[in-house]
């Protein structure tokens, strides 16, 4: 399907050079015309983004599963990037290894789909050892775990350790779709060398063309709200499936720690929302009466604001979180070298 969209841009984009040659000769010389009927270098940078969360949670779903990961499973998607640090197969139980397989071989079709629209990127350097993830929860409890949270020890500690992720995940895929350019209200152009045609000029010269390349325009934009939306709804539902099974849970202690299993995401949500830095954005299973849904309730199996809407993030904040430093400019958590894509690096060149 996407192949077909670009083949069908281009030969919209060489039917346009050829008229506006026709129609603008004094403006046109025999350089290549580029087009920005395709999708705008800013969608593309929001479309390839996720894949930094989606190749992490591929890697954590599928070892924890498994005990292999992408370059067993599908690894030209990997892209020759480097295998995950500290990744292995844990204790889990029956019903969560079903889950978690499931929700690994899911992510592998989010990439697939994400690097089937945009060229994307290798996978980058993730740090999916016992040790980032004992770092993770130190910091949210604000002290020293002993002995250190170990996420592939049991059950309830992946569980625990999956709650650290798919909703962060899900945040960012409801702050993308606002920011994809609403191709009908931008102004179309057509570049040669320093030459601008205007959408005006288009509509006086060939109105039939700039139909064309509205439509088209238009067509490339549905299929990225379309896949921004289909990758939102199973990461709610992974994230949702990981929330009941907590909340089943959720007087359970956590061993050997004393501390509940309803606390522990308590716990994670407020250092989220503070290295985010934006506010509250994030929830555990159980909050105040006041904070659940219509006032009525303080069971919290799924986060949402005062209307119960999903809250949303932008890529900064999300990075501030996964690197957990608070900070999109400096690395760490479970990038050690960084994210990658132009949004992510263009925060770690802004640092040098």
């Amino acid at each position: 399907m996407a192949h077909t969209s670009r083949v069908r841009v281009s030969s919209v984009v060489l039917v346009a050079s050829l008229a506006l040659h026709l129609f603008f000769p004094e403006c046109f010389s025999s350089s290549v015309l580029i087009a920005r009927a395709s999708a705008s270098e800013s969608d593309v940078d929001l479309l390839e983004f996720p894949l930094n969360l989606e190749y992490l949670e591929a890697e954590f779903f599928l070892f924890g599963a498994l005990g292999y990961g992408l370059d067993m499973i599908a690894p030209k998607l990997a892209g020759g990037g480097d295998p995950p640090i500290g990744a292995k197969f844990a204790k889990l139980d029956n019903l969560v290894r079903d889950v978690i397989i499931q929700f690994g071989l899911q992510e592998v079709g989010h990439l697939r789909a994400i690097k089937s629209t945009v060229k994307g990127f290798p996978r980058p350097l993730l740090n999916l050892s016992s040790s980032a993830f004992a770092e993770v929860m130190d910091a949210a409890f604000g002290r020293t775990l002993n002995p250190p949270f170990d996420p592939y020890a049991n059950s309830i500690n992946f569980l625990l350790a999956s709650y650290v992720i798919p909703y962060v995940g899900l945040t960012g895929y409801v702050g993308t779709n606002p920011l994809l350019h609403n191709s009908s209200s931008r102004k179309l152009e057509l570049l040669s060398g320093k030459t601008v045609i205007s959408r005006n000029e288009l509509l006086l010269s060939s109105p039939s063309l700039l139909f064309m390349l509205h439509n088209d325009n238009v067509h490339m934009l549905h299929l990225h709200e379309q896949l921004v939306a289909g990758l939102l709804a199973v990461e709610s539902g992974q994230d949702a499936v990981i929330r009941a099974l907590l909340y089943e849970r959720k007087a359970q202690l956590v061993q050997p720690y004393g501390v509940t299993v309803g606390e522990f995401t308590d716990r994670i949500s407020n250092l989220r929302n503070k290295l985010g830095k934006a506010g509250l954005k994030d929830e555990g299973l159980v909050v105040p009466r006041k904070d659940g849904a219509e006032g009525e309730v303080s069971g919290n199996i799924l986060a949402g604001d005062k209307d119960s809407l999903a809250y949303s993030r932008t890529p900064k904040e999300i990075l501030r979180i996964v690197y957990g430093t608070g900070d999109e400019h400096v690395p760490g958590g479970f990038y050690p070298k960084g994210a990658r894509g132009r949004i992510a690096t263009s925060y770690l060149k802004q640092s040098i």
